[in-house]
């Protein structure tokens, strides 16, 4: 796993080598949330306020929330709205309502259309306003309901009847009768002092009489998610799906970047590293003509983003300089006359340019024999008047298991690991002056073997 800190250049490189990739998954998350939004038809939400006088406590309004979106009282909603294939059991996942500062319930509702989102909420708003009343007076029925009313006719007659004693005890003459007039008078005074205290005490006098504050407005925009907002959650998230991938994909990359991690891999010894010219953006390779070569070439996806930009490149006798020293080491390690097996890894572009060019700058002294093998079940062919293997391989394109698999398949043609070249991509500084043609383009290779074995 690369443990390189990912920072901001990173994330800008990705964003720059990978626009087009970014862009064409950004349009497919858009087309997906558009079609969200077709499959769920748009949403109106609108609410309707209802006050409750008196004094509250938090848990009372939490109850009284609980009370507006209960199964009675949306049932009865839907019973009086009578939309046609829609129950009251429909209706409770689009009623909710919330305590508000100053004693308000506020009771929202969503439907398919502003009109029935706010008849929706309305309705609600007056169905548990009655039956907020009807629980407040200690019953659900009308007989329950009339029984602190009967309470007082009661007393009234009590206080009737106590006068008309009082009346008939005589205008206190005697000590009996002031005593009994005395007795009903305390018992007069205390049935007013329950009757006040009843009163006091009683629901439906003290936190009754809830008000709806008007009707609820008309909505007049949908409720999210709208379908502008789909669509652009799906363009963003796989758009950052796509940015975390790559990131992802950099922390888990195990390929070797370094020319000593390189040669240790290979059990060799580098031989120093070459130069190879940038390709230019309008340059097709004959592989390019594959349907899916063509689509990783507008995707932008042959071309490595995770590795840094390629350095400035000085002329063309500097890089030709850098061939020839390595062309010089080989000769000190190949017996006259020298003939080797050049390895190049197969798909590896930039390591097969570089073996070209070594071979042009052989120039047959040591001769180079170029082949390409596949790095998932690498096979070199077998020893036949070659003294050894030189492998080309650019840095940051195959992990230590794979470097590992091709230097076990030159053991076992027989042939040695004399050295290792690493190739770099350089940028090619553009010259003021038109002299003659640059002669750093890519030289025919001199015989490319087969993947297979065999002589050529």
């Amino acid at each position: 796993m690369s443990e390189d800190t990912i920072r901001l250049a990173t994330i800008g490189r990705i964003l720059r080598r990978r626009r087009r990739l970014l862009a064409v998954l950004a349009v497919v998350g858009a087309l997906f949330g558009y079609g969200t939004s077709l499959v769920f038809p748009p949403r109106y939400t609108t609410s309707a306020s209802v006050l409750l006088p008196g004094q509250w406590e938090e848990r009372e309004l939490l109850t009284q929330v609980d009370v507006a979106t209960s199964s009675t009282v949306v049932d009865r909603a839907a019973a009086t709205i009578g939309w046609t294939g829609v129950s009251g059991a429909e209706l409770r996942d689009r009623v909710t309502a919330e305590a508000a500062d100053g004693n308000l319930i506020k009771i929202s509702g969503t439907a398919d259309t502003p009109e029935r989102a706010q008849r929706l909420s309305d309705q609600v708003a007056r169905q548990f306003v009655e039956f907020a009343a009807r629980i407040a007076g200690g019953g659900t029925d009308a007989e329950v309901a009339t029984e602190p009313e009967a309470l007082r006719k009661k007393v009234e007659e009590t206080n009737r009847r106590i006068t008309d004693l009082a009346n008939a005890a005589g205008p206190g003459q005697t000590v009996e009768s002031v005593q009994g007039r005395t007795a009903l008078e305390k018992l007069r005074t205390s049935l007013e002092q329950a009757m006040t205290k009843l009163d006091e005490a009683d629901p439906a006098t003290s936190k009754a009489g809830m008000v709806v504050m008007g009707p609820a407005a008309r909505p007049t925009g949908e409720a999210p998610p709208t379908r502008t907002q789909l669509i652009v959650a799906g363009a963003l998230s796989l758009f950052l799906l796509a940015v975390i991938g790559h990131l992802a994909a950099a922390r888990t990359n195990r390929r070797l970047r370094t020319e000593p991690e390189i040669a240790a891999a290979l059990g060799s010894a580098l031989l120093g590293t070459v130069d190879v010219p940038e390709e230019q953006s309008g340059a097709h390779r004959p592989e390019d003509r594959v349907p899916r070569a063509r689509i990783r070439r507008l995707l932008g996806l042959d071309t490595r983003w995770d590795l840094p930009t390629p350095p400035g490149s000085g002329d063309e006798a500097g890089r030709r300089i850098r061939y020839r020293r390595v062309c010089a080491r080989l000769r000190d390690r190949t017996p006259a006359p020298g003939r080797l097996l050049v390895v190049v890894p197969d798909g590896d572009e930039t390591a097969r340019r570089a073996a070209g060019q070594l071979v042009a700058e052989a120039d047959g002294d040591p001769l180079l024999r170029v082949v390409e093998v596949s790095v998932d079940r690498p096979i070199v062919p077998d020893r036949d008047t070659e003294s050894g293997a030189l492998v080309v391989i650019s840095a940051g394109s195959r992990t230590a298991e794979e470097l590992a698999g091709i230097a076990e398949a030159c053991a076992d043609g027989r042939h040695e690991v004399v050295g290792v070249v690493v190739a770099g991509t350089v940028r090619i500084r553009p010259t003021r002056s038109a002299g003659r043609p640059p002669d750093d383009a890519t030289p025919a290779l001199a015989v490319r073997g087969q993947a297979t074995g065999g002589s050529l």
